[in-house]
């Protein structure tokens, strides 16, 4: 089939190399190229956030967790798209295993939390540098014969035996779906420091902060603010989130800001996937409302959704 996948962030271009990979004619349409789109701002450690319900996005989490591992066991050069670090989340409060516990075989509880945290655990989890991820997420559709093209759209595209929703936050227009709204987040990029390379996920009271290292840098955040549409940084957010990253990892103190992004997360009160039949057009395979965790739920919905595709 001829498929227009629409949005091209880190779902739309999984599930058009998904597609392309299963024989289908793909191109990808989006107002935002993905250099642009919020994926390229997230930090990008597996963790299913912001995502429901729990019973699909489980299958989803792990299917992506075994890709990601199988990528950064075949990574031989020395800018790995993904790689595999130890990562620890702290809690203020006691709390049972999470929910997506029998995904990471290494998962195990912190015998003595710091100051301040009263639970927390620790696991091997993917981390992905999203530039470097979402280049060759293109190459890979490049190398099936899927394309990329930057349009703005009102409606869905004509044209095509099927079509793929992974607009995020667009389906608000494009599905009239005004269950879709964006939760904003804010983060900065640190340069490596010595001694810095797990993953802390801090969970306090009224917000998380993360201290996510790729590499070549440290990505820190952050804000989760829903319903707001400001995609501007703002000094006062820069200013609180490190002090909670520096109260979090000490060995960050001083580091020099290299950048500040802001993203809008497209939340929905659940993953959307699912086809809808069209009078007179071709059906959508819609696949949007991951909220915060697009990476983590992408390769588990793009086999799904080429399942979707396949069986139409």
């Amino acid at each position: 089939m001829r498929v227009l996948v629409v949005g091209a962030g880190v779902v739309g271009l999984t599930c058009a190399v998904v597609a392309a990979e299963r024989g289908h004619h793909v191109d990808v349409l989006a107002r935002d190229l993905p250099p642009e789109t919020t994926s390229a701002v997230a930090a990008a450690c597996w963790y299913p956030y912001l995502a429901l319900p729990v019973e699909r996005i489980l299958g989803w989490s792990r299917r992506s967790y075994e890709v990601f591992a199988a990528l950064a066991a075949q990574t031989t050069d020395g800018a790995p798209d993904v790689v595999v670090r130890p990562t620890r989340e702290l809690l203020v409060e006691p709390a049972p295993d999470p929910w997506w516990s029998d995904v990471v075989p290494t998962l195990r509880r912190v015998e003595t939390p710091p100051d301040g945290y009263a639970d927390g655990w620790t696991f091997d989890a993917p981390v992905l540098h999203m530039p470097r991820y979402l280049a060759s997420l293109g190459r890979r559709l490049a190398a099936s014969g899927g394309t990329v093209t930057r349009m703005a759209m009102s409606a869905m595209p004509p044209g095509a035996d099927a079509v793929v929703n992974a607009s995020g936050l667009g389906s608000r227009l494009l599905s009239g779906d005004a269950t879709t709204s964006p939760v904003r987040g804010q983060v900065l990029r640190l340069p490596p420091v010595a001694g810095v390379d797990e993953v802390v996920i801090a969970d306090g009271s009224d917000t998380v902060t993360y201290v996510v290292p790729r590499g070549d840098d440290i990505v820190v955040g952050g804000t989760s603010e829903p319903g707001v549409w400001d995609l501007d940084p703002r000094t006062s957010d820069t200013d609180a989130i490190l002090r909670r990253a520096t109260a979090l990892v000490p060995a960050l103190r001083g580091a020099p800001v290299l950048g500040v992004r802001v993203g809008l997360r497209p939340a929905r009160p659940s993953v959307r996937l699912e086809v809808e039949p069209r009078e007179h057009a071709s059906p959508v395979v819609h696949c949007y409302g991951h909220g915060g965790a697009g990476v983590t739920l992408s390769w588990g919905c793009a086999d799904e959704v080429a399942d979707l595709l396949d069986a139409l």
